[in-house]
């Protein structure tokens, strides 16, 4: 069976008090005083925080969405948040944010009230788990909310009187150091994996392990350029370290972005969706016990005819998949299990099943043969004929190919740019091209900068990383590295200074007093 964690669409409802003299509590539903008082319920509880991961806002379809569109790699979109103009009144943009924090507070419910649990209710083990996901789950929430808007309040505690609805903007440090911490107990609380656990998690793959924290702290550090920090953190991976040989690049890249072989040993944390779950298909709202547990991706990315194309590659990527062919004289095989494009020399002529030019131009596409579209996390190849909103394809969000080249480019950072070269190579080694020593040897620092920028924007192409590192590298501040942006992709024409983030929604500065609006409101 694929499926693993097992979602509580339900969570907690607080007591709602009517003036001085009327006091009821809903019968049908558990307060919190009522609640947190039995090992199911603990295990119920964390189990709730992942069902926020599924929701619109977070990894089902508007967070992928509007982080990929804001990249060189990707374009269109509700087409406002691709050009870097997009309103503080946008409602995937209020959704974003509005999704990540119900991650944040039902993390804190759980780290507040399993926290008092004693041996008789849970052991040890059992405990240092639960807390060790609410940690890791809210620092990946608190990671993508500052990656995206770059000053958010930091939530950390459950809501007990009124002043504590309206929490200031936080500094960066605070942000960060919070971030740092939250993966530093996750990793300390989480098993390597759930295969010997005792307790009713027990073998079920999809939950957050020491792996999953270690890398994102790794992750963490480099995007505050942290380089001695990150370095340390990743060389856990490799040699004697505590988590070497735990995980290894997929012999078919491709297998990554499939549901099939999910789970694999490349994938250190991933959101799962199923099909077959649930009769309710929502968009926007919180689910409920009847939701189907689906991600919306592959409709939204999917081409015309199969889906509703709301994301195109952009032709710079393409381009740069070409250029470097492999060691047998091919394309990058990461170009077909990334964009869908018409290619009679790699024997992809069809759409879906069907010939490309008859299906595409059935639907009204002009110049069939010069059109590309996105194929990764979509149906296109796996013997579907179109797209439905309901696949079931895990999102990827961390990948053993992701600790390579973070590893390399901290080596290169701290002064090892010969150290790096191993550690790219493995990945371009699954891409079959050719050893990167002998075709540009002895790079200096500045060069392997421009290099892993190269590497990295192919093998992570649309899925939500281009932005993120665009900003980390300082992209956006830098007017050659700005006008090379724009030259990739057109969208950056537009783009004005603070806008690399997405606003601030106006419904929260609107009803939080203490909120701050950011640079790019």
């Amino acid at each position: 069976m694929k499926k693993l964690i097992y979602i509580l669409a339900g969570f907690l409802l607080m007591t709602v008090s009517c003036g001085k003299k009327l006091n009821l509590s809903n019968p049908n539903a558990l307060t919190t005083v009522d609640y947190w008082k039995t090992k199911d319920q603990a295990f119920a509880g964390v189990t709730a925080i992942y069902n926020s991961l599924t929701q619109d806002g977070t990894y089902m379809r508007s967070f992928p969405g509007l982080t990929d569109s804001r990249g060189d790699d990707s374009w269109l979109d509700l087409v406002l948040t691709g050009q870097f103009i997009i309103p503080t009144t946008s409602a995937p943009v209020q959704w974003i944010w509005r999704d990540f924090y119900q991650v944040v507070n039902r993390s804190n419910q759980v780290l507040q009230y399993v926290s008092p649990y004693d041996a008789s209710i849970l052991t040890a083990e059992q405990k240092s788990r639960i807390l060790g996901q609410a940690y890791f789950l809210r620092g990946l929430a608190f990671y993508n909310l500052a990656t995206t808007f770059k000053l958010i309040p930091i939530i950390t505690k459950v809501a007990s009187n009124p002043d504590d609805y309206f929490t200031p903007t936080a500094t960066e440090d605070v942000i960060w150091n919070q971030i740092f911490s939250d993966f530093q107990n996750a990793e300390a609380n989480l098993p390597i994996s759930y295969a010997s656990v005792t307790g009713p998690d027990q073998g079920q793959k999809g939950r957050a392990t020491r792996g999953a924290a270690a890398g994102m702290l790794a992750k963490s550090y480099l995007y505050r350029k942290d380089y001695a920090k990150a370095k340390t953190q990743l060389e856990k991976f490799f040699g004697s370290g505590p988590l070497a040989g735990v995980y290894s690049l997929m012999p078919n890249y491709r297998d990554n972005f499939k549901d099939i072989n999910e789970n694999n040993s490349e994938s250190l944390f991933e959101i799962q969706f199923t099909e077959g779950f649930g009769t309710d298909f929502n968009w926007t709202f919180d689910p409920t016990t009847t939701w189907k547990q689906v991600t919306a991706i592959s409709v939204t990315y999917g081409m015309e005819g199969a889906g509703f194309s709301d994301y195109l590659p952009t032709r710079w990527l393409y381009n740069e998949f070409k250029l470097e062919p492999t060691v047998a004289g091919k394309s990058d095989p990461r170009l077909l299990a990334t964009i869908a494009s018409y290619e009679p020399a790699d024997n992809s002529t069809q759409a879906y099943g069907q010939d490309w030019i008859t299906f595409l131009s059935s639907h009204g596409v002009t110049n069939p043969t010069t059109r590309i579209y996105p194929r990764k996390y979509t149906n296109d190849g796996l013997g579907r004929a179109f797209e439905t909103p309901e696949s079931g394809i895990n999102y990827r969000v961390l990948r053993y190919a992701d600790i390579l080249l973070m590893y390399a480019e901290v080596l290169n950072e701290t002064n090892n740019t010969a150290g790096a070269y191993t550690y790219i190579q493995q990945v371009r080694t699954r891409a079959n091209l050719p050893n990167l020593a002998t075709v540009k040897p002895n790079m200096t620092q500045a060069q392997m900068r421009d290099q892993l920028a190269h590497e990295r924007a192919l093998e992570f192409a649309i899925e939500g990383q281009r932005i993120v590192d665009l900003i980390r590298w300082g992209w956006f501040s830098d007017p050659a590295k700005l006008a090379l942006l724009k030259t990739h992709d057109t969208d950056f024409n537009s783009y004005t200074p603070g806008n690399e983030w997405l606003p601030v929604p106006q419904t929260e500065l609107d009803v939080n007093r203490n909120l701050l609006p950011n640079p790019a409101n």
